[in-house]
C-alpha cells in the first residue's frame, strides 16, 4: 500500500517528498489517508467511492469551485490564516482536478490543516455554538455563489415526495411480519405527510431560495483549534444545491439527540434544547443577515423535517429487508426509526412546533 499511495501522491502538483501515511478512519464511504512528508505541510489523499457517487468528476469539481469561491471571499486574510480556514485542493501534474488509476478509482488531494481537532459528539454548549457559527459562516460565504453551477451529487437526496414514494413501494412489498411490527410508525408517517412537504413545496414554488448547501453537517465535519474555536467545515463531497433548512436541520438532528442513533431505550432519547439554542445562536450570528423572513420562520421546521426524513428512510429500509443501511441485528433499522421518531416527538414538545 505504501508504494501505491506514494505513486498516486506523486501524480499531483506539489513540492513535497512522501515519507509515510496513516489511514484516517472517520469516514464511512471514502478511503482517506494522511500523507506525511519529509518537511511539512502534510496532505490528505482521498479515494472517492465511485460505487456510491456516480459522477465523481462532477463531485470533485463542486468541491473545488466552492473552495475557490471561499478563498476569494477570505482573500483579506493572511496566507497562514487562509490555510487554516479554507480547504485547498491540488491539481495533478497534467492539470486535472483528480487522478484516476488503472483500476478506475478517483483520487483527490488537499492540504492537511495542522493542529486541528474534531469532536465525534457534542460535549458542551460552547461546541454546539461554534458548530452553528461555522455552518452559518459557510452558508454566508457561499450565499452569492450560483448553485445551479453545481451538480446534484446525490439526486433527490432530501426530496420528500421521492422518500414517500420509496416508502409506499416498500410498504407494498413488505412482509406481513414487518408490517405488523412497524404499524404504529407507518401510521405516524402517513399522518405527517402534509406537514413534511411544507419545505419542499416552498422550495419548488420559489418562496425559499435554492442555494449552496453542505448536506453532511454533523459535528465531526467541523474542525476546531486547540482552544475549541471553529476553523472550517470539512468533507464537502456532498456540496450541492439545496435549501438552508437541510443543513440547519441535519446539524440539529445529530447534535441534539441525548442518545445514540440506535439506542433502544427510548426513555434516554430526548431533544437537548440547550444545545439547540446554542447552535442556533452561533448560526444566526453569521447567517441572519443572509436569511429571508420566510427562511428564518421555518428553521425549527427544518430541524423537524430532517429528523423525520432519516426516520422515514430507516423505516423504509426496514420494510425493504435492510438493503441500504448496514445492520447488526434483524430489527436494527426499526429501532433506528423508533429512535428518530421519539426525538421528533421530544422536539415538538419542547419547541412547540
Amino acid at each position: 500500500m505504501t508504494e501505491r499511495l506514494q505513486f498516486i501522491f506523486g501524480q499531483f502538483k506539489h513540492d513535497a517528498e512522501f515519507e509515510s501515511y496513516k489511514e484516517l478512519a472517520s469516514g464511512h464511504i471514502n478511503d482517506t489517508y494522511l500523507i506525511k512528508t519529509k518537511n511539512k505541510p502534510y496532505y490528505v489523499l482521498q479515494r472517492i467511492n465511485h460505487g456510491v457517487f456516480k459522477d465523481v468528476p462532477g463531485l470533485i469539481e463542486n468541491k473545488m469551485l466552492i473552495s475557490n469561491h471561499i478563498k476569494e471571499k477570505l482573500s483579506h486574510l493572511s496566507p497562514k490564516k487562509q490555510n487554516r480556514r479554507i480547504l485547498r485542493f491540488y491539481t495533478t501534474k497534467t492539470g486535472d482536478s483528480y487522478y484516476r488509476g488503472d483500476e478506475g478509482n478517483y483520487w483527490n488531494l488537499m492540504h492537511f490543516i495542522d493542529k486541528s481537532i474534531t469532536h465525534i459528539s457534542v460535549p458542551s454548549e460552547e461546541i454546539a455554538y461554534e458548530g452553528g457559527r461555522l455552518l452559518g459562516q459557510f452558508l454566508t460565504l457561499t450565499s452569492d455563489f450560483d448553485a445551479s453551477k453545481l451538480i446534484e451529487v446525490i439526486p433527490k437526496f432530501h426530496d420528500m415526495s421521492f422518500r414517500y414514494w420509496e416508502f409506499e413501494e416498500a410498504k407494498r412489498l413488505a412482509s406481513p411480519e414487518h408490517l405488523e411490527l412497524a404499524k404504529p410508525y407507518i401510521e405516524l408517517v402517513e399522518q405527517a405527510k402534509e406537514e413534511m412537504h411544507i419545505l419542499q413545496n416552498l422550495k419548488e414554488s420559489g418562496d425559499i431560495k435554492v442555494r449552496v448547501t453542505h448536506n453532511d453537517t454533523k459535528i465531526s465535519n467541523v474542525l476546531f483549534n486547540k482552544h475549541d474555536k471553529g476553523l472550517c467545515l470539512i468533507d464537502t463531497d456532498t456540496v450541492m444545491p439545496g435549501i438552508v433548512h437541510y443543513d440547519f436541520g441535519d446539524a440539529i438532528r445529530t447534535i441534539c439527540n441525548t442518545a445514540a442513533e440506535d439506542e433502544k431505550n427510548l426513555d434516554l432519547v430526548e431533544f437537548n434544547v440547550a444545545y439547540y439554542n446554542a447552535f442556533k445562536e452561533g448560526f444566526l450570528k453569521k447567517m441572519k443577515a443572509s436569511l429571508s423572513p420566510i427562511e428564518l420562520k421555518y428553521l425549527p421546521l427544518g430541524a423537524k423535517t430532517m429528523i423525520f426524513i432519516i426516520g422515514l428512510r430507516f423505516l423504509t429500509d426496514y420494510l425493504n429487508g435492510d438493503v441500504y443501511f448496514k445492520t447488526k441485528y434483524p430489527e436494527h433499522n426499526l429501532d433506528r426509526a423508533k429512535n428518530q421518531f421519539k426525538l421528533l416527538q421530544s422536539l415538538s414538545e419542547k419547541l412547540g412546533v
